[in-house]
């Protein structure tokens, strides 16, 4: 906070200048009886005369944010018609001290809770995410012991900005949500009880990902079939159509059955989540999502019948994907994994995709999915090239596709694939150069803070 008063500070430009309150009045582009009554302390400033005044004086945006709180927010009755625009203002301007600060004040009162609940909520959806979390965190703890629905909102709201690229820390994050879930809106559990599925599947915890799917299965279809009426009403409130989640959760035991390994069971799955005769919806969104299932489960039915060792289908999973950017890297994992396990060479297919390998984005997103799944995903194809390479002895692209991966796995603190690296690199040391085998030390000690 500035040491002098705003009006002190107005006070010294008007006699530095010599202008009198019609002068300064005109400079501001305000009324002069605004502006007297601002100057003798009778008239409280509004946002837009205190970004007036701050440009006038020479100063940057937000200078005196601080000072405002305490001359004209902080009182016995704060209006919210000044506090609103104020947090807004500094969420725009990341003064997030500012925010936290004034939220600190009102939270002594909790009728400030719903309002600061819904300016959380357009912060969020305008991807303030910062600011959003100081206002749902805040909310959190002071409706803690009232058990309510909001209270379980905050703590969704929470869950979705906190997860990052350390998927320890994400791990810890889902579990502090779980318990919240129950408490949400029912039709607003299933984007919850989604989202936490994949958060689980990105850190392969099949057994929880099993566990949540049927839940959202469960009351998906107690939603579904509910009068048309209100099915109309509940599904403005979701991020799919209310089938998706039915169908979903049926992708998501294909996914269990090919973590463990058996991938019949995850056909099973496939070609039951592909098989949507039974939906009633014909609009615009519902085809849209229904072909999105069809083109899925095409995608899966090609992978799943690869990893179980039928080649024949590679070509045919090749000339798919070509048309198809979005879904290249995660088939490249598959083919991948296919061509190690069943020792094939896939050089034709690498020399194809070289640009798509190279130029994975790290994709900064609030989409758990997008944030989660995809890296997860790119990081184990970054081991699957390396071991490939390696085992047919160009070192030069092994090693360096080793290299990638374990940084990676560091970034994103991923414990059991920094020990495939690890021990990928072990086995292969001797062909190492000095050059990677320096790079791998130094990598190494930011494993053993990691860990």
């Amino acid at each position: 906070m500035n040491s002098s008063t705003i009006l002190a500070e107005l006070d010294s430009y008007i006699k530095h200048h010599g202008l009198n309150v019609r002068q300064l009045a005109g400079k501001l582009e305000l009324n002069p009886g605004t502006v007297s009554h601002i100057l003798n302390g009778s008239r409280k400033l509004t946002m837009d005369q205190l970004d007036q005044i701050t440009e006038m004086l020479g100063y940057s945006q937000g200078h005196f944010y601080s000072n405002y709180i305490h001359e004209y927010l902080v009182e016995n009755d704060p209006n919210w018609r000044r506090i609103r625009p104020f947090l807004f203002n500094c969420a725009e301007l990341g003064k997030l001290d500012c925010i936290r600060e004034v939220v600190n004040v009102l939270l002594d009162n909790l009728m400030y809770s719903p309002l600061l609940f819904e300016a959380a909520e357009e912060l969020f959806y305008n991807g303030k995410y910062e600011a959003a979390e100081i206002l749902y965190e805040n909310v959190a703890d002071s409706e803690r012991k009232q058990h309510s629905e909001r209270l379980a909102m905050c703590q969704y709201r929470l869950f979705t900005i906190r997860i990052g690229k350390d998927q320890m820390q994400n791990f810890k994050i889902a579990s502090q949500f779980e318990p919240f879930v129950e408490r949400l809106d029912e039709i607003q559990q299933l984007d919850a009880l989604k989202d936490l599925c994949n958060l689980y599947r990105s850190l392969r915890h099949w057994d929880r990902v099993e566990h949540f799917a049927r839940e959202m299965e469960h009351k998906a279809r107690i939603q579904y079939f509910t009068t048309e009426q209100k099915f109309q009403q509940q599904q403005e409130k979701l991020s799919a159509p209310l089938f998706a989640y039915i169908a979903y959760a049926k992708l998501l035991y294909a996914c269990v059955s090919e973590g463990k390994g058996d991938y019949e069971q995850a056909l099973h799955f496939t070609y039951d989540y592909a098989d949507l005769n039974w939906v009633k919806e014909t609009d615009n969104k519902s085809v849209y999502w229904k072909n999105l299932f069809n083109d899925w489960a095409q995608a899966n039915t090609y992978a799943n019948k690869l990893m179980n060792g039928d080649l024949d289908v590679l070509s045919d999973y090749v000339a798919y994907i070509e048309k198809r950017p979005h879904e290249v890297r995660t088939a490249l994992f598959n083919i991948m994994h296919s061509a190690n396990r069943y020792s094939f060479n896939v050089d034709s297919v690498l020399l194809q995709f070289e640009s798509e390998i190279k130029g994975y984005d790290d994709p900064q997103t609030n989409n758990i999915f997008e944030g989660q799944v995809i890296p997860d995903d790119y990081v184990r194809l970054l081991y699957e090239l390396s071991l490939y390479y390696l085992q047919r002895s160009d070192y030069l692209n092994g090693f360096n596709f080793t290299m990638k991966g374990l940084e990676y796995s560091v970034v994103i603190n991923k414990e059991d694939i920094i020990l495939k690296y690890v021990s990928l690199f072990e086995e292969f040391r001797s062909a190492a150069s000095n050059e990677i085998t320096d790079k791998y030390k130094n990598l190494i000690k930011k494993v053993c803070v990691a860990l």
